[in-house]
């Protein structure tokens, strides 16, 4: 890699999963703002919704998600049955509307036994009108799962599931204290598959402690053998000051930046090679897959649980900690299990912060998230299309100027372009873009 590209990687970038994103949400937007954005709701408008399970059977090091170890299983049953109100709450307020995609997040969404992930989908199912085509997605630990679970996704219609790996290697595992064998995660897939339940997804890492070049490359060549449609693969994100179990991970032991650029390089080869389609930032897909096809026909989107398919403008988030967004802007729950508690049974939304949209928000968040799908953009075409004219961006495009200089962007007038080769450093010029970024980035991961 060349030496002068080395000061982009060491960048802290968003993901751009939104814009703004989440570090711009306050708490001028509250329940009393999401109680009013819901009402207002087009009755037709389709909707795609988000369940966070906030429960693990144990806490994996790397792990940068809202979720905490469960003591029993009282808790994570309290908590279903809040989920269960906030469905009937918001389903009130909002009315009835038809729900394109669902996902189910965490945390470890099967920690729910059986009976009470059916009791959540009937939930869904009295309060929204769930489409016949609507995918419905789920991440899954391998280690914890049953075929009783499996047995309840497939009669709940469950279409597709994300099973968590990030690495094969012992050393790893135990380093991050997720130990499961490639064995475990085996069978898992051959449960679904058995139980109608075929569109399989990986989670992949690199960045990890006493990762190297030819262990990742070698994990994700094991990988292959599950016979993934799409393997996402992410750079552990170590922020010990933000997550502070982090602060376990033995710091001597992860790898640069160069090394870890050299990684995900590693890794990409070895999927392509296989045939998987790279999507936007981290995601690879075969070419028969629908987010491959998405890419194809320039229809490819990103949200907070990554690049999707669904076209629906508005996502509901239920639980806590999860994010929603609608026509007016973003709004998130509390991440407190307490706090969340007391505003459900209350009666009340749980949002405690978000953001209002402006029509430059807009603006710019289209065009970062068309660079971050397609690596393309037609800076003039997108500004049109918004009532708008590219002059407003002349010194964004003397930045894209000098990005060119190092051969991560081309510009020819008010198209820009990401080559293929630069695809690892989107972020960076989406970044460009972006006006709230500063440059205390401390809450962002290396771009690398």
């Amino acid at each position: 890699m060349q030496s002068n590209l080395l000061k982009y990687l060491d960048r802290r970038i968003p993901r751009y999963t939104s814009y703004p994103t989440a570090v711009q949400f306050g708490s001028a937007v509250d329940a009393r703002s999401y109680e009013g954005w819901l009402a207002a709701l087009p009755a037709d408008a389709p909707v795609s919704i988000y369940i966070h399970v906030p429960f693990c059977a144990e806490l994996c090091l790397y792990c940068g998600c809202h979720t905490t170890v469960a003591r029993g299983y009282a808790p994570v049953a309290a908590y279903v049955d809040l989920l269960e109100r906030e469905l009937a709450l918001i389903g009130r307020i909002a009315g009835r509307h038809k729900a394109s995609q669902l996902h189910w997040g965490g945390g470890t969404p099967t920690m729910l036994v059986p009976e009470d992930f059916m009791r959540i989908m009937a939930a869904v199912q009295a309060n929204f009108t769930v489409m016949p085509q609507a995918e419905l997605a789920i991440e899954i630990d391998p280690r914890t799962l049953t075929r009783e679970h499996v047995a309840a996704l497939a009669a709940a219609g469950i279409t597709r599931a994300s099973l968590g790996v990030q690495d094969f290697d012992v050393r790893v595992q135990q380093a991050v204290r997720r130990v499961q064998s490639f064995d475990e995660t085996a069978r898992v897939a051959e449960w679904l598959r058995e139980a109608g339940i075929t569109r399989i997804n990986l989670d992949l890492m690199y960045g990890l402690p006493y990762q190297t070049v030819s262990t990742v490359a070698t994990t994700v060549q094991r990988a292959l053998a599950l016979e993934a449609d799409r393997i996402a693969l992410f750079g552990y994100a170590h922020v010990p000051w933000m997550k502070r179990h982090q602060q376990l991970i033995p710091e001597q032991a992860l790898p640069g930046t160069s090394e870890r650029f050299a990684q995900s390089r590693a890794a990409a080869e070895v999927l392509t090679g296989a045939g998987y389609q790279p999507i936007g930032l981290d995601h690879f897909a075969k070419n028969s897959d629908l987010l491959a096809r998405s890419q194809r026909d320039g229809r490819l989107h990103r949200n907070f649980q990554g690049y999707t398919t669904d076209e629906a403008p508005i996502l509901l988030g239920f639980g806590t900690s999860a994010i929603g967004a609608l026509p007016d802007g973003y709004v998130q729950n509390a991440a407190s299990t307490v706090v969340y508690r007391d505003a459900i049974k209350g009666g009340r939304l749980a949002t405690v912060r978000g953001c209002v949209l402006t029509a430059e928000d807009r603006l710019r968040g289209d065009i970062i998230e068309r660079l971050m799908c397609d690596l393309q953009v037609d800076l003039a075409e997108i500004c049109a299309a918004h009532g708008k004219s590219a002059d407003g961006f002349a010194a964004e495009l003397l930045r894209l100027d000098d990005l060119a200089q190092d051969g991560l962007v081309q510009r020819s007038g008010s198209k820009i372009c990401v080559p293929e080769s630069k695809r690892p450093f989107i972020r960076i010029v989406c970044a460009v873009f972006d006006a709230y970024l500063s440059n205390n980035e401390t809450s962002y991961s290396k771009a690398s």
